[in-house]
């Protein structure tokens, strides 16, 4: 019986894998046109869809696609193609010549490129740019920042605290400790005038401030429980005390594994006695610049937005009265966060970054 899914291997011409290479050479070419050029290029090594779809992250059934439409169209058929309807009028030429300007030129007296601007300098309308770029996931106004660790042991503590999240030890908690500090008491100055049809909540722009307090988190990894406390300094001596809160409330039979950064308070000597006298107690420190590591970074996130951002409060003692009970609630029906990335695949994204740092010149 003739197989129906027996895989064909696309055969590559000198140059059609010459412009596959040159897709990726471009340091900025589209993040999915590099893809679809990776897949084509592994296919045609004689790989099958499910080494290339591990090998680069990515589904069986993506390789599949991209390994069909070559087959069927070429290096042309790794292109977006356009939305049934009217006939097209923009030529392929005129969708890389827009993409390509994009990540590779900024207009002059400006830093980045607006609709109306790259429409005038590629004699087309703003909406095709617009389409262009929606279909290419281009944003020329957006930034986002990030920063890169100098740790000397990143890839130790990296493998070492991902190895917890997905093969957490057995008769062992995982708890994730961090402080958010000086969360401000701030009370508006004049009356919040409450949501109405049609009006969102208003609120004043200035503002009093009335103390600050500092919260003790600890995230439980398996159950997403969070062990809290508020207290208005954030030392060794109050991290002592919630450490020994810690102690209190795990099970006297497990381990106590707690992924902590690398705050000073965090390793003095009163510190370091306190764990000598109790051995189940085991840290493991993330990465300098790596909070992204802590999951109950996440958690500080959603009790932020949740409670924090809006909130009113007229004294210190009823901003933790808040935070008290937001925990309760919380942790009535507590919901963990799921790590799914293993540290190979961390590790590889972030040299894929510094290779694009280093080939921009900077």
């Amino acid at each position: 019986m003739a197989n129906h899914h027996t895989r064909e291997v696309p055969e590559l011409s000198e140059e059609q894998r010459e412009e596959l290479q040159r897709w990726l050479r471009r340091g900025k070419t589209s993040q999915a046109l590099a893809l679809r050029s990776r897949i084509v290029l592994r296919c045609g090594s004689g790989r099958s869809d499910v080494a290339v779809a591990k090998e680069l992250g990515t589904t069986r059934a993506t390789v599949g696609k991209w390994r069909r439409r070559f087959l069927q169209r070429g290096c042309d058929g790794l292109l977006d193609e356009p939305r049934p309807g009217t006939p097209r009028q923009v030529s392929d030429e005129d969708v890389e010549r827009v993409v390509v300007r994009t990540l590779e030129s900024v207009p002059k007296g400006a830093t980045q490129w607006s609709t109306r601007s790259m429409a005038r300098a590629c004699g087309m309308s703003f909406a095709t740019v617009g389409r262009i770029w929606r279909a290419f996931g281009l944003k020329p106004h957006r930034t986002e920042t990030f920063k890169l660790s100098k740790d000397p042991l990143f890839i130790e503590k990296v493998r070492d605290i991902v190895g917890l999240y997905l093969h957490p030890p057995e008769r062992a908690v995982v708890l994730c400790v961090d402080e958010k500090s000086q969360i401000q008491a701030l009370d508006r100055t004049q009356p919040l005038l409450p949501l109405r049809p049609g009006i969102p909540r208003q609120q004043t722009h200035d503002y009093k401030r009335n103390g600050t307090t500092s919260l003790f988190a600890a995230l439980n990894t398996a159950t997403g429980e969070v062990i809290g406390k508020c207290y208005r300094k954030h030392r060794s001596v109050e991290f002592k005390k919630f450490l020994a809160i810690i102690d209190k409330a795990v099970p006297p039979e497990l381990e106590v594994h707690l992924v902590l950064d690398n705050y000073s308070t965090h390793k003095t000597a009163m510190i370091h006695n306190w764990l000598l006298r109790r051995p189940r107690f085991h840290l493991h420190f993330t990465p300098t610049s790596a909070s992204w590591l802590n999951q109950v970074e996440r958690w500080f996130a959603e009790i932020t937005r949740q409670q924090l951002q809006h909130g009113s409060y007229r004294s210190t003692l009823a901003l933790e009265k808040a935070i008290k009970e937001y925990l309760e609630v919380y942790n009535e029906s507590p919901k963990p966060f799921i790590w799914t990335k293993p540290a190979e695949q961390i590790l590889e994204s972030l040299k894929t970054y510094c290779t694009r740092i280093s080939d921009t010149g900077h």
